[in-house]
């Protein structure tokens, strides 16, 4: 099956070099490439071209330009290849934890854009996977914590086990077609204004 056509978005202030770039990914297939010479505003030509990947080439960047792109990088939450001349381990770091996908030392050749970008593509996906189970793990861990506040709070208020709290909590959610989450934390506001002392409870 033929691989859809992307949009890609090329940054590069020496069209020569952009070039190499646009002919692999026209070999690729890809014909919705926009080549942009001018660094400065890119986020406004993100935003408003709206590209599926992205391409920098920096060729030899300084330190403030190398922070500049891994904070654009931060921002945009796309695939981006970024390619330099050089870099030192510290750089390579700085990278990895803006999120670039792939970040190309020296490697500027036609014949390597395809898989430069399917490994970018394939690395933000990664990512982009990983940090949404870490925040799913976050807030059920956090769900689970107003929870057991809301637990604490009937059994003080009822004198209730922990079993009889919690399936009170399970009832009044069921009743109101609410998530049990929801009821807690309703639950612990309330208390919280009718008595302020209730927060030492966290």
């Amino acid at each position: 099956m033929a691989e859809r056509s992307l949009s890609i978005l090329v940054i590069d202030e020496n069209p020569i070099r952009a070039s190499i770039i646009e002919a692999g990914l026209h070999d690729s297939g890809h014909r919705n490439v926009r080549i942009e010479t001018e660094i400065r505003g890119i986020a406004a030509k993100i935003s408003e071209f709206s590209p599926e990947v992205i391409f920098i080439n920096l060729g030899n960047p300084n330190r403030d330009m190398l922070e500049d792109m891994f904070q654009l990088s931060r921002v945009v939450k796309r695939p981006i290849a970024m390619f330099v001349d050089r870099a030192d381990k510290a750089s390579i770091e700085r990278a990895v934890d803006a999120g670039v996908s792939a970040y190309i030392v020296d490697g500027l050749k036609k014949e390597r854009v395809k898989p430069i970008l399917d490994m970018a593509i394939s690395r933000f996906n990664a990512f982009t996977s990983m940090q949404r189970e870490l925040e799913e793990a976050r807030n059920e861990l956090e769900n689970r914590r107003t929870i057991e506040r809301a637990k604490g709070i009937i059994m003080n208020a009822r004198n209730l086990s922990e079993p009889e709290a919690y399936a009170l909590l399970r009832k009044t959610a069921m009743n109101r077609n609410r998530k049990i989450v929801d009821i807690a934390h309703g639950l612990i506001i309330a208390a919280t204004l009718l008595d302020p002392t209730s927060e030492r409870q966290r």
